[in-house]
């Protein structure tokens, strides 16, 4: 085991790009070990909401960062997923749409709404520990981080989970169409210049399109087991 330096709290970050089942997995550790939670995506999709809704161009860096700056969100547990309310609305299902989803990875560019929001991710590191799921958590936020996990999974696999999805809830949408969506949105998670999307060197990466949520849950937790005092 890696013992925790005196007074820290140990965090498990978790990153990859979306669809790759972090979020699952990241609530299932967390409610495993009653560990707090941060969905950090949530908070780049509700800058990205909340500036939609307030008619802020996307590309107006100093207006969203201070959306960010600013940014009244709150999360809850729900029955089958987190309860994300802005401003004291639930918006939970408008921040899952693929609109506000391919806007949050604009939004997450830039340099200035990615400053803005990191104090407030590292405040969410209490005792006793914190599970991360993002994209940037084991390279920026968290970069002491004992245990790192980063998810990985084909574009056209992805695409056939979140069709699922989707269908699930009668929205429509076609597979060629996702994969397009979530191949264009890696490209830019990958190629900015603050906080690209990529795996710590210290990162544990494991490809999730042959393996189901208990299985990964089951791996990465023997993985808490051997890292963690805990």
């Amino acid at each position: 085991m890696v013992a925790q330096a005196s007074g820290t709290v140990p965090v498990i970050a978790v990153d990859g790009p979306s669809g790759v089942g972090k979020g699952t997995l990241c609530r299932r550790l967390a409610e495993h070990l009653d560990f707090h939670l941060l969905d950090s995506g949530s908070l780049y999709r509700l800058t990205a909401l909340a500036a939609l809704r307030g008619g802020v161009d996307l590309g107006d860096a100093a207006g969203l960062a201070a959306i960010a700056a600013v940014l009244d969100a709150s999360f809850a547990p729900g029955a089958d997923d987190l309860v994300i309310r802005l401003a004291g609305t639930d918006v939970t299902r408008e921040l899952r749409a693929e609109t506000t989803g391919n806007a949050a990875s604009i939004v997450a560019a830039v340099p200035q709404v990615r400053a803005a929001l990191l104090q407030r991710q590292r405040d969410f590191r209490r005792p006793p520990g914190l599970i991360a799921d993002g994209r940037d958590m084991g390279t920026t936020v968290f970069p002491d981080a004992p245990l790192k996990i980063y998810l990985v999974a084909s574009p056209a696999e992805r695409a056939r989970r979140r069709h699922k999805q989707l269908s699930e809830k009668g929205v429509g949408a076609t597979l060629a169409a996702l994969e397009r969506e979530i191949a264009e949105r890696d490209a830019r998670d990958a190629g900015r210049t603050a906080s690209p999307l990529r795996p710590a060197g210290d990162a544990i990466v494991i490809d999730t399109d042959a393996l189901d949520i208990e299985a990964v849950f089951h791996r990465v937790l023997g993985l808490v087991r051997e890292r963690l005092s805990v």
